[in-house]
């Protein structure tokens, strides 16, 4: 009986500590697709080859528009980002954003993210990112934001 006990002990505890370390390397990399494909890929470097690799095809911004729920998809994202990139008017410095992650929450093939935007120290946007976890990786899949006011 004791030695039953001490393996299924053993066994507990092995698979707790690959758990917790499975995690951490899930929450680094959910990390650096938030880094890579939304806060360079759609703000401070305008790169859509990074975005196209970390949004999800079917990706969209859902907004409140009355009582109808309002859906950007990612195609139109970042078509608008390659237009404004061919503007010779544009400065890309100007459109730059200060972000961080406030929160993020990984279980299993989920998360969950609350960004911040800032420009010129205001705050400018709080945004909501869920992600799941693909066969080729993690993806966001939706946002919802809040603008703050000016």
């Amino acid at each position: 009986m004791k030695k039953t006990t001490i393996m299924i002990w053993t066994m507990v505890m092995t698979f707790s500590f690959f758990s917790v370390l499975f995690a951490d390397d899930d929450r680094a990399v959910v990390e650096q697709v938030i880094q890579n494909a939304y806060f360079n890929g759609a703000f401070n470097e305008l790169d859509t080859v990074s975005m196209k690799k970390g949004f999800h095809p079917d990706f969209a911004i859902f907004s409140a528009k009355g009582n109808e729920l309002g859906r950007y998809p990612i195609a139109a994202w970042i078509q608008g980002i390659e237009k404004k990139k061919k503007d010779p008017n544009f400065d890309p410095a100007k459109a730059a954003m200060d972000c961080k992650i406030v929160n993020l929450d990984v279980t299993g093939g989920c998360a969950s993210a609350k960004v911040e935007l800032h420009k010129g120290g205001k705050l400018i946007y709080t945004d909501y990112l869920s992600l799941l976890r693909f066969d080729d990786g993690w993806k966001i899949v939706a946002k919802v934001y809040h603008r703050h006011q000016k």
